[in-house]
């Protein structure tokens, strides 16, 4: 007797084991032992895994993009919110520069003997403590004052009124300020009205 006799009762033994564990797998799915190697085709199974891995990278690539996506949204959300916050309160602060504008027209029209006169003095010192105020106001809450006389004029922040004919600036020059512009934060909250030198005829 040879050894190949020798294993067959063995072999037949795994054989029918194979066999029994087998039993209830479908036919299509029954790997035959001679697939596998890379050099036949693909079984119904290497297909179904090529989908599975397909179908996982296109979900890898859909969460990316929702993930891109939701930070986009919270980014534009939170400059949503610091705007809020900056300038919200802009309808309000243009609506109370015509009170800061009045206070000081007031005070620059004020004649210099009634500022000498003593009943006066203590008037006129609370109304300069109000604009003081106002400024400070003003100034805590971003709204700042645009410098215009003496400054090129800047599209950007002032407003050209009139043209004033002149030998005393450059062609271009504010040399007049009708009305005081502002700025809250970084933005335009109102330009200035100016008056801007212009060459001599």
């Amino acid at each position: 007797m040879n050894d190949e006799n020798k294993n067959e009762p063995q072999d037949k033994a795994v054989d029918a084991e194979v066999a029994r564990e087998m039993e209830g797998v479908p036919e299509h799915l029954r790997d035959d032992g001679d697939a596998g190697e890379g050099d036949g085709p693909e079984t119904p199974v290497d297909d179904a895994l090529a989908k599975l891995k397909g179908d996982l990278e296109a979900a890898m690539q859909d969460v990316l993009y929702a993930r891109a996506e939701t930070q986009n949204v919270r980014r534009r959300l939170e400059k949503d919110v610091q705007d809020a916050r900056n300038y919200g309160a802009t309808n309000f602060a243009r609506d109370i520069l015509s009170v800061a504008d009045n206070l000081s027209r007031a005070l620059d029209h004020v004649p210099e003997e009634l500022r000498e006169s003593d009943k006066a003095k203590n008037f006129l010192a609370g109304i300069e403590a109000t604009q003081r105020e106002l400024d400070k106001v003003f100034n805590s809450n971003g709204i700042t004052r645009i410098a215009a006389k003496g400054m090129p004029l800047d599209p950007n922040q002032h407003q050209a009124m009139m043209e004033i004919p002149t030998d005393e600036a450059e062609p271009g020059t504010i040399v007049q300020e009708m009305q005081a512009g502002y700025m809250i934060k970084n933005r335009l909250l109102r330009p200035a009205m100016v008056g801007v030198a212009k060459k001599l005829d």
